[in-house]
């Protein structure tokens, strides 16, 4: 491994005890001797196997569940049902109060997903379980579906989950998505030589670990259960079940450390809840664990993501603006996607200075299973629409994507889209020696520049950002306030005086704006800049914009003149 102390000197020092050097990881012995203690491996006197039944459907009220012919099958000792479940409705962020519970452990009078539990059936044997499973009926009124995010949104579209009824997340009970704003980005679009927009679509992506999703939970003494689980986080699952079951977190002794594969897979606490229950109405020792089938299907996967990128680049290459639109695709319920649009837009718009910028995250629910983390999770799929974007941008305005990123890459002391200095940056280093690895041609005017180099000064200002009268924020077209005022330049807070109110809220709901037709970079006439009209009152002091960056800046100043760097997405 190489390390390069001439780009990074003052990032570390030499004495390194494990970084660079060949140390063994504690688990090694026990998992290459097969000796590595699983949570499946611990054996219990009398132990009872649960299974779920699950919905055909993937949207459908339940009119009748009959479970009589199962309760006589052979080897069954308890039948659970939604009524059975103390705390019957949770929601995984709830233990740091974010977010409504939305999501039951076993569906009541509706499902919304195929899939979703509704009845969980312990016997004495996995067999048993199984087959005592094939004898519930359940009675149902299929529903109208949606499985498009943008469909979702629109006025009409079946609701799919009435904790939200307008399908999409609410962020403090008030807000329907995630935005950002800094700067003018139609401002910017209008002065741009070059328009580049473009739509990238994600996949669902099951993590496939080879352990699948499980749990045992058996009574101890003191009136206390001890969990074998393989939950990625042990406290989060120990809060979440105890939430459900309605005990004391101290009554429930969680076991865990060892994961047969997890990747964020293993967050969601699928298992723990029932089986905890059933060793609390049993009194014995109850094992729950998907089969293949189900963790295929129904363990909840990477959520799709849909992403619209729209930039503006001067005819030097410089972005001059970038307006970002994505969708999380949720499933039926929240779990962690509402997080995920946070950590999207606090990476955004990756480590380019960009002077306007403005970004709307939005996370929908359609009747698919409920998605979740996994590796990167809220990042990886933004990161590769920038970084393809990035390719398109390059090619637009003729210039190497190497060199194009050297170019727009923030420095040291520049502003960032969230309104914080950037420090430590390093994407031109890292392009830098990507490029010589790979053999890639650079010029030596992109040799030569450096992150500790040319950031601040006209790129570390707060540009104006406009407002309407209301205080809300983002482009003209979706906002029903008065004329357009300004957000002063360098100003980190709306005044006090003029709380800010977002568009989209629960109050007087703006429609989500329609699905624009996309089209190839198109190389336009820059109009001259407009000049700048003082807004009408209530403002009482209009405030100037800053000054344009010039049209033709040479490219060797690597805008220089460029003011505004990102938070962040990234590359390429």
């Amino acid at each position: 491994m190489e390390f390069r102390k001439d780009l990074f000197q003052n990032e570390r020092d030499d004495n390194l005890n494990v970084i660079g050097k060949g140390i063994q990881r504690q688990d090694m012995p026990g998992h290459v001797t097969g000796r590595s203690p699983f949570f499946d491996d611990h054996a219990f006197e009398g132990l009872l196997h649960l299974k779920v039944v699950r919905s055909p459907h993937h949207h459908a009220r339940i009119r009748r569940i009959d479970i009589s012919a199962a309760e006589r099958a052979q080897g069954v000792k308890r039948i659970l049902r939604g009524a059975d479940v103390p705390v019957n409705k949770n929601t995984l962020l709830s233990l740091i109060n974010f977010g409504k519970d939305d999501e039951p452990t076993l569906a009541v009078d509706k499902v919304r997903y195929k899939g979703e539990p509704i009845v969980a059936i312990i016997a004495e044997s996995e067999a048993q379980a199984l087959a005592a499973r094939a004898l519930v009926r359940v009675e149902y009124d299929p529903l109208p579906t949606v499985f498009d995010v943008e469909e979702a949104l629109k006025p009409g579209a079946p609701v799919v989950n009435e904790t939200y009824p307008g399908n999409t997340f609410e962020y403090h009970e008030k807000y329907d998505h995630q935005k950002l704003r800094f700067g003018d980005v139609e401002r910017g679009f209008a002065s741009a030589e070059f328009i580049v927009e473009d739509r990238y679509q994600m996949s669902p992506i099951e993590h496939a670990p080879t352990e699948t999703n499980g749990s045992i939970a058996a009574p101890e003494q003191n009136d206390r259960f001890v969990v074998h689980s393989c939950a990625q986080g042990l406290f989060f699952s120990l809060g979440t079940a105890a939430k459900i079951v309605n005990l004391d977190s101290n009554r429930l002794h969680f076991i865990g450390g060892t994961v047969g594969g997890g990747f964020g897979g293993k967050v969601d606490s699928l298992t723990e809840p029932l089986s905890i229950l059933g060793a609390m109405m049993t009194g014995r020792p109850v094992r729950y664990v998907l089969d293949r089938e189900e963790e295929m299907l129904y363990g909840g996967p990477r959520g799709a993501e849909r992403i619209y990128i729209k930039d503006g680049i001067a005819r030097d290459g410089r972005i001059l603006a970038r307006h970002i639109r994505s969708y999380f695709d949720a499933g039926a319920y929240t779990r962690l996607s509402s997080y995920a649009a946070i950590k999207c837009t606090a990476h955004l718009p990756g480590p380019y200075t960009i002077p306007n910028v403005a970004s709307d995250i939005y996370v929908a629910y359609t009747n698919r299973c409920p998605s979740t983390a996994m590796r990167g999770f809220g990042i990886t799929a933004v990161d590769f629409a920038l970084e393809v974007h990035m390719d398109k941008g390059a090619e637009a305005c003729g210039m190497d994507p190497m060199e194009f990123r050297i170019l727009n890459a923030y420095r040291d002391g520049d502003m960032k889209a969230h309104r914080r200095v950037a420090k430590n940056t390093a994407l031109i280093e890292c392009v830098q020696v990507a490029a010589e690895k790979a053999r890639w041609p650079l010029s030596e005017d992109a040799k030569r520049q450096s992150s500790l180099h040319g950031g601040g000064g006209a790129r570390a200002e707060i540009p104006a950002t406009p407002i309407d009268e209301n205080g809300r924020i983002g482009r003209p077209e979706t906002r029903n306030g008065r004329p357009t005022q300004t957000l002063p330049a360098g100003a980190t807070r709306i005044p006090l005086t003029r709380q800010p109110i977002m568009e989209g809220s629960t109050e007087n709901r703006a429609k989500p704006p329609a699905v624009p037709q996309y089209e190839p970079y198109r190389p336009a006439a820059p109009p001259p800049p407009p000049a700048y009209q003082p807004p009408p009152p209530p403002v009482p002091t209009p405030v100037a914009p800053p000054p344009a960056a010039p049209a033709n800046a040479p490219a060797s100043q690597h805008g220089a003149h460029r003011f505004s760097s990102v938070f962040g997405t990234r590359r390429r």
